[in-house]
């Protein structure tokens, strides 16, 4: 049996005649950008989060970038961010001029808030909370600390669609919440797309305004801004998925609840959940103890044909492409051991019971 790390097939397949109508829909239409279709997904996406507005983009990239140029930050300002994030969180701090100040993560994958207040200087502008692997950061804790210091909050939910943190969703906790919609995330388009998501009037009309041109009016280009539109397509698609988002998470739910039952094997450390804290799974991200371990641990499950994936083998202060930055190893231990430890287990939507069970039953012969 071959069981792939990620497969986004039998997502289509489970709901295909809808995605097939909703591309002929747009298609037909003959409006293919900034329509109804777009309207239509922001709406409902921001009344899903429980926020004002939602804005639609070209990415969660864009969203990132955009949300610290929307607020003014940029060269000689500083951004506390975690040192185990996906590079893409770093490269939205540093495609707006600012500086990323990196903070050690805590046992959950997220932010260290024990550590935040050390980072803070006068520069500090921001704290960049990325919720990893589907769990929310302790955006209580976080957003305490940040009024304390007079800060913005930017929450990257890029793999938290549904997360929440006691009642309150992922996205609604900071001043601008950053989604992807890569196809891959539990929100995912058939392309690239991302949204922001926000309560103020004016960052809504700001983002609205950036992201076409700079335009509020067609061809009257009120600031320099860029082309970052979620297309009529994409939006289409979302709108889909979105209807069957909490079945979605609920499901990875009860794959990851399986592992952590069924998983009798030492060698393998399961996630933690933050109390309080309702994760959605994005990725179900297991240790092993050391990078040689987990190399072996890979190549056997690889020789049952049994897929794995690293979130993420290098951590951003340690990469080449910002190396400018002066960073060595050693300078963030944790972030460095779950580096060299971290492994994601298969998980997809359709994974059948008998899959499952086989990747089970591999590992607890390992």
């Amino acid at each position: 049996m071959k069981i792939w790390a990620n497969r986004l097939d039998r997502a289509f397949e489970r709901h295909q005649e809808e995605y097939e109508r909703a591309a002929l829909r747009v298609l037909r239409s003959g409006w293919y950008v900034l329509g109804k279709e777009v309207d239509n997904f922001e709406q409902s996406f921001a009344k899903y989060v429980g926020a004002k507005f939602c804005v639609g983009l070209a990415s969660g990239l864009d969203a990132l970038w955009m949300a610290f140029r929307m607020l003014k930050i940029g060269a000689g300002d500083e951004v506390i961010v975690q040192a185990n994030a996906y590079i893409a969180c770093v490269m939205g701090i540093t495609m707006s001029g600012a500086t990323p100040i990196f903070v050690e993560p805590n046992e959950y994958f997220n932010l260290d808030v024990t550590k935040i207040e050390k980072a803070v200087t006068a520069k500090t502008k921001a704290i960049l909370a990325v919720h990893l692997y589907g769990q929310s950061s302790d955006m209580l804790a976080i957003n305490e600390i940040a009024k304390k210091h007079g800060l913005y909050v930017v929450e990257d939910c890029a793999q938290s669609h549904g997360a929440k943190q006691g009642e309150t969703m992922t996205g609604n906790f900071g001043d601008i919440g950053c989604f992807s919609f890569y196809p891959s995330k539990n929100l995912g388009a058939f392309g690239d797309a991302g949204c922001v998501t926000v309560n103020s009037d004016k960052l809504n009309d700001d983002f609205r305004t950036y992201r076409n041109y700079g335009s509020e009016k067609r061809y009257y280009n009120k600031v320099v801004g860029t082309n970052s539109r979620l297309d009529e397509l994409q939006a289409a698609f979302l709108a889909v998925r979105l209807k069957y988002l909490n079945e979605i998470n609920a499901e990875r739910t009860k794959i990851c609840n399986r592992y952590l039952a069924e998983i009798k094997n030492s060698a393998v450390t399961f996630p933690k959940i933050q109390e309080n804290c309702e994760t959605v799974w994005h990725q179900f991200v297991v240790q092993l103890g050391n990078r040689n371990e987990r190399e072996k641990f890979i190549n056997y499950l690889a020789e049952k044909e049994i897929g794995t994936i690293i979130h993420y083998p290098i951590p951003p202060h340690l990469s080449e492409a910002y190396a400018y930055l002066g960073y060595k190893k050693e300078d963030f231990p944790i972030a460095e051991k779950y580096a060299d430890s971290v492994l994601s287990l298969p998980l997809y939507s359709g994974m059948t019971d008998d899959e499952l069970s086989y990747v089970i039953e591999a590992i607890n012969a390992y």
